[in-house]
């Protein structure tokens, strides 16, 4: 658990950090920077998918996925909790706070290294991905939180939360978690990561938590292939 502790406090100092500059140069140059990490995510993202060899695979996962994150309302939902932060921790803030909450938290959250690293903890007590997971987040935080602000800071408990989940039920879903799934949820991750990008760059209005089930119904898809 130590990885997943040291993730998340090096967010939190991150985000700090991001806030406190956020007054200063950093926010009269925002939108161009807020440009410069749009487009490296989308580079992150595609570095995930481009070599990704199951693409209808991919199409399908994120189909379904999105089908029951809308009747779901995921979205909506996530919205209301982060606004309700936003009233009781950050009252005076902008409209950026759930934004910012929801970008980072699956930005941090759905890459192979959040996942893996999980593992590793669990299974080996190897938490170096974990700790290389924690100084990208740390430099990440920064840029975000000067642009998006506090929603970023509480972004930190959902990645332990859901990091030390996944540690702690390694032992029992590591029998089925093989190498192939890790790289095809690895695909769905990297897939929604370009669409944060998009939504940076303001070319979208993507309503990515209405995606996140598309993690879970790759997981049941590359599960059932893996039994053909």
């Amino acid at each position: 658990m130590n990885g997943t502790l040291v993730n998340g406090l090096a967010i939190t100092i991150g985000s700090i950090i991001g806030i406190v500059l956020k007054s200063g140069f950093i926010k009269s140059k925002s939108k161009a920077i807020m440009s410069a990490l749009g487009l490296s995510t989308l580079i992150i993202g595609f570095q995930g998918v481009i070599n990704y060899a199951n693409v209808l695979l991919l199409i399908v996962a994120l189909a379904l996925g999105v089908l029951i994150g809308e009747l779901m309302k995921l979205e909506d939902h996530l919205n209301h909790f982060a606004y309700a932060l936003e009233r009781r921790f950050a009252k005076g803030s902008d409209s950026s706070f759930a934004q910012g909450f929801i970008s980072a938290s699956i930005l941090f959250g759905v890459g192979a290294m959040a996942i893996v690293g999980s593992l590793e903890s669990g299974l080996r007590q190897n938490e170096t991905i974990l700790y290389t997971k924690s100084l990208l987040d740390f430099i990440s935080s920064i840029v975000f939180a000067s642009t998006y602000g506090w929603g970023v800071l509480f972004s930190a408990f959902v990645i332990m939360i859901y990091q030390g989940a996944i540690t702690i039920l390694s032992t029992f879903v590591a029998p089925v978690m093989t190498e192939i799934m890790i790289t095809d949820i690895s695909a769905v991750g990297s897939a929604l990561i370009i669409g944060i990008g998009l939504n940076m760059l303001e070319m979208t209005k993507l309503k990515l938590a209405n995606f996140l089930p598309a993690i879970l119904v790759m997981i049941a898809l590359s599960y059932a292939l893996s039994l053909i």
